[in-house]
């Protein structure tokens, strides 16, 4: 990280970072690869605690290369990134239509949209277009915002929205996901929404 995080919430991660920086290569392997084992089989929430710890150990481990030195053994269940040769742990957000599945260690795309079994895709797609509507209520312009009677309750009414169709996610297309990697993660807040973790029940 050269550049100076922006926000405050960005300068608290890189604070946190910091224990990852002070660990030699093959410690920051083997914590890498030993916590991967431990995601295996299941379904991630993105603000998981663990997931958390991972995906700053593996962002060093990135910036490093520590996954391309080969200085511990990876889980064997976990293929290659295309992206980055990192062991594959795909993010699926509400992005995916454009971003695909997001890799966890290089935030390039690790599984493009059009890679996934087609029954899939029509699903995702059907999600993500209910989707994008519902999110576009946080990005309206003033002429937007002017031409509904209330919008603070329009804003509410979308983020009420947000929140089942996370669920929806979570409880709908990520145990489809689950059948076709090893491991796979979900976004499930939306900031512009004000959309918490803690507010989507699955």
């Amino acid at each position: 990280m050269t550049d100076m995080p922006d926000s405050p919430l960005d300068r608290l991660w890189a604070e946190y970072s910091l224990v990852f920086r002070d660990f030699d290569d093959l410690t920051l392997a083997r914590w890498c690869s030993q916590t991967l084992s431990q995601l295996e089989g299941r379904a991630w929430r993105l603000s998981h605690p663990l997931l958390g710890a991972f995906r700053l150990g593996t962002q060093v481990a990135h910036e490093r290369q520590i996954w391309l030195k080969r200085l511990a053994t990876l889980p064997a269940a976990f293929p290659e990134a295309p992206c980055c040769r990192a062991p594959l742990l795909p993010l699926f957000t509400r992005d995916v239509m454009e971003s695909g599945l997001v890799c966890q260690h290089c935030s390039g795309t690790a599984v493009e949209f059009g890679d996934l079994p087609r029954e899939l895709q029509a699903a995702i797609k059907e999600w993500a277009d209910a989707y994008a509507p519902v999110h576009a209520v946080a990005h309206w312009d003033d002429r937007q915002r002017k031409g509904v009677r209330n919008y603070d309750q329009a804003y509410e009414d979308a983020a009420e929205e947000a929140e089942e169709l996370l669920a929806q996610a979570g409880q709908e297309i990520l145990p489809r996901l689950i059948t076709l990697y090893p491991a796979v993660v979900w976004e499930d807040q939306d900031e512009c929404l004000e959309v918490r973790p803690e507010d989507i029940q699955t």
